[in-house]
């Protein structure tokens, strides 16, 4: 064996065993039982557990962050924020961001410029490279390490949109993320649309109902949810689902759910 051969052949050893301390790392919440995956991401932790994983993306608003800090404060309830590389750098998101983190919230990466990685019409079709995708991320992460936020501390990541594939979470994988998408059912998520949508927009009353009638429904109610909204959303949408928190945390509460944050989920 010559000695260039030697030196590759070491090369793609040291990467293959990267790759396989990233799979490791990245697979910490596989053993979860009763936990729902799509595409390879976690929709849904154990559905015979009444928890909830409440949580919120941001990226180009912010107009509720004040609101929710001071409810889920009240409430004294976790949640779990995943914001921009452009969320984390606007100047006046510094102090909501400090707050949220001191706090005890989980902070994470939503990707550093919001792209859509796969096409609406055709799930299979990748718009960006692996390249690309770990550019943008290492842009989130180096923008979340001016607050003291490091990629051990933040190992989950929600896809820009709530759109991916199984390609995009295996390159999340790879590079020692887990991918987590909130649970289909509720209509949580669909709090950013506006009137001019037409039959796409739902109010904050529609969400609200659709929740509960959800948990009502379901044979596992909402056991093991990640429950998405938005921590901003477009001037035009003036009907702020937001105002609602309160009242939907205290009657979850009721029920008899509790709230936790992702983190719990790893192995200790």
């Amino acid at each position: 064996m010559n000695r260039d051969f030697k030196k590759i052949l070491i090369f793609l050893l040291l990467i293959l065993l990267k790759s396989l301390v990233y799979a490791q790392d990245s697979l910490k919440v596989v053993a979860l039982n009763h936990a729902i995956f799509q595409y390879g991401g976690l929709v849904r932790a154990d559905t015979t557990k009444k928890y909830i994983y409440l949580t919120f993306t941001g990226g180009e608003f912010n107009d509720g962050g004040k609101w929710i800090e001071n409810v889920l404060k009240r409430k004294e309830v976790p949640a779990n924020f995943f914001f921009t590389g452009d969320f984390y750098r606007f100047p006046g998101n510094k102090q909501l961001i400090k707050k949220l983190k001191k706090q005890g919230h989980y902070l994470g990466p939503h990707s550093d410029k919001h792209l859509l990685y796969v096409s609406w019409e055709n799930r299979d079709s990748l718009l960006v490279s692996r390249e690309e995708f770990i550019n943008d991320l290492i842009n989130n992460f180096r923008v979340m390490n001016s607050f003291g936020i490091s990629r051990k501390k933040s190992p989950f990541f929600m896809p820009p949109y709530e759109w991916y594939n199984q390609v995009i979470s295996s390159w999340a994988a790879d590079s020692g993320l887990i991918l987590v998408n909130y649970t289909p059912g509720t209509r949580s998520n669909a709090d950013y649309t506006t009137p001019d949508m037409g039959d796409r927009y739902v109010s904050s009353d529609q969400i609200h109902r659709n929740i509960l009638k959800y948990e009502k429904n379901s044979s596992n109610g909402l056991n093991g949810s990640i429950l998405l909204l938005h921590i901003g959303t477009a001037p035009e949408r003036t009907d702020k689902f937001y105002f609602k928190l309160e009242d939907l945390l205290t009657e979850l509460k009721e029920r008899g759910y509790q709230f936790k944050k992702l983190t719990e989920l790893l192995n200790k």
